[in-house]
């Protein structure tokens, strides 16, 4: 079992930068595949970016390449989403979800997920 905890979300200009943070409890968050999804209003939830156990191998959609940095500390359970350079097409709830049994960008492939935290960029 895995409980997640997202935070860091709130209201930013365009341009701006945010980090997210995922607080993880639960004995398998070290060896988890680590993923980060948003859902905009009207929309699909989609895969933003992936992290290994590892943190050896890393997966960005092209929406938010060059722009945001995922990252984890197996020692403070947490991973981490630095989103630069923000647009008002990021706006969307933000989850965190671990996937327990290998690398995963799909999501159904995901065990467990946070509440998620709302990011809001002002144009």
């Amino acid at each position: 079992q895995v409980q997640l905890v997202e935070s860091g979300g709130g209201l930013v200009q365009a341009g701006g930068s945010l980090r997210l943070s995922c607080a993880a409890s639960g004995r398998t968050f070290s060896s988890s595949t680590m993923g980060w999804f948003r859902q905009a209003p009207g929309k699909e939830r989609e895969c933003l970016s992936a992290i290994s156990w590892s943190g050896a191998r890393t997966y960005y959609a092209d929406s938010v390449k060059g722009r945001f940095t995922i990252s984890r500390d197996n020692a403070k359970n947490t991973v981490y989403l630095q989103m630069n350079s923000l647009k008002a097409e990021d706006t969307a709830v933000y989850y965190c979800a671990a996937d327990s049994t290998g690398w995963a960008t799909l999501e159904y492939k995901y065990d467990y997920w946070g509440q998620g935290t709302q990011v809001t960029v002002s144009s």
